[in-house]
């Protein structure tokens, strides 16, 4: 399959080149030619299969022309060995806990798929590959700890000083081998600005192969797409997948794409939420048609902490810039740090079940624009001990760290203080080359 660019000003590529490059050329997103819609059979029978078979099926479904099917089984499944459960909340709202991989969060399936392609796509080559990667939270410890030790590949995880929490920053800044935390004096928009400038980089691009880790590159964001086919199994092995309704905390809105490519692919979900926090940009934009990015805001739920979303140019793709079908297929929700924390509390006060302050977001969102007779799924990106100091303060407990937290906690902190000037980051880059 082909892969083309949001920006329609660079040639169409292979899922090789769409995944070491990262970013188009002409600084677009790249976009699958076309997505399959999935047969009928496989969603009839799809409560009877296990996560792993129904990943590899979709997988095949956009990677199957470029991978041989045993290669691509051995990827997928290694990338789905651990369960993504749904867990009941109270009545018709369900938590989909992504949370149960390795650095407990979400992205451990973008980060462990990328991963694997590109070691596979990369077996063969000499030239070493630089993966650079903008964090506002748990991006950075997925990629970090998926590409740990893989042959031929060095990692770069830019993550903004101050706005990360301290366990997350523990997951990949105590890591060494070929993992090299960039602590950057701004926020986290300036961390994927100093990525993108990289990329347009012709010379820095002569000395280093570079390629993205983040949301921008489709070996991470497409792969999260079946964990909302393995949602709705477990929904309709329950008996609830009528009328579902699923709940995405928004940042970068990579997360919600892959939702969408699977709606594209015949998932049957009645619509879309999309939770923000004060970064409330596609919410603004869901009222007004008019995209207007804007500095990010510090919040609580500071993976979410994005100011102007890079997957918005995919959704905007998808719906053949459509502000009106985009809307009719997807609606939104921003809270403030007060409401998140009223939620969070009272959630745990009168269910029992402790969310993080981002799956927080979808739930109220859950709550409040459910229609009558809908079941809601929201997604908990990441387990709350990785915000144990925020959660902790919030109920009044003491949230238990799991062991593979504590263990990254007692690590030495390894990272490369840098400004958020472009020239500070090449010159580093340049020093690196190699």
């Amino acid at each position: 399959m082909k892969y083309y660019s949001t920006n329609h000003n660079s040639e169409n590529v292979s899922l090789r080149d769409a995944v070491v490059r990262g970013l188009a050329p002409d600084r677009g997103l790249y976009m699958p030619e076309k997505i399959r819609h999935l047969p009928d059979e496989f969603f009839r029978d799809i409560d009877g299969m296990s996560l792993q078979e129904i990943s590899y099926i979709v997988a095949d479904a956009f990677f199957g022309e470029d991978i041989p099917a045993g290669d691509l089984r051995k990827i997928v499944y290694d990338t789905m060995a651990f369960p993504i459960p749904v867990a009941k909340v109270e009545e018709n709202i369900y938590s989909l806990e992504l949370f149960h991989g390795p650095t407990l969060a979400f992205k451990d399936v973008g980060a462990r798929f990328m991963a694997r392609l590109l070691g596979y796509f990369n077996r063969d080559e000499k030239q070493l590959v630089n993966v650079l990667v903008a964090t506002s939270g748990d991006t950075g410890s997925a990629v970090a700890n998926g590409f740990l030790g893989v042959d031929g590949v060095h990692v770069y995880v830019l993550y903004p000083k101050g706005r990360v929490s301290p366990i997350q920053e523990c997951q990949f800044t105590t890591l060494g081998q070929n993992i090299t935390a960039v602590e950057v004096d701004g926020v986290f928009d300036d961390c994927q600005a100093l990525v993108k400038n990289a990329f347009m980089d012709a010379e820095l691009g002569s000395r280093m192969k570079l390629t993205s880790a983040n949301s921008i590159n489709v070996a991470r964001f497409l792969p999260q797409s079946f964990y909302y086919f393995g949602a709705y199994a477990q929904m309709k092995a329950l008996g609830k997948a009528d009328s579902l309704v699923i709940c995405v905390p928004s940042g970068n809105f990579g997360n919600i794409t892959a939702g969408l490519f699977g709606w594209k692919m015949g998932l049957p979900v009645r619509r879309f939420i999309a939770a923000n926090n004060a970064n409330d940009i596609f919410y603004n934009y869901l009222n007004s048609g008019v995209y207007s990015p804007k500095p990010s805001v510090p919040t609580l739920a500071n993976a979410m902490d994005v100011g102007d979303p890079s997957n918005f140019a995919r959704v905007l793709d998808l719906y053949g810039g459509s502000h009106s079908d985009i809307c009719a297929g997807i609606s939104g929700a921003t809270y403030s740090d007060g409401q998140i924390r009223e939620t969070l509390r009272e959630a745990y006060e009168n269910t029992g079940y402790l969310m993080d302050p981002h799956g927080t977001c979808g739930y109220r969102a859950l709550k409040e624009q459910l229609a009558p007779g809908e079941t809601g799924v929201f997604l908990e990106t990441a387990h709350p001990a990785k915000f144990k100091e925020k959660v902790d303060a919030i109920v009044g407990g003491d949230v238990e760290i799991p062991e593979r937290l504590q263990a990254f906690m007692k690590g030495r902190k390894q990272s490369v203080p840098l400004s958020r000037d472009y020239a500070d980051f090449r010159n580093f880059l340049m020093s690196e080359a190699r």
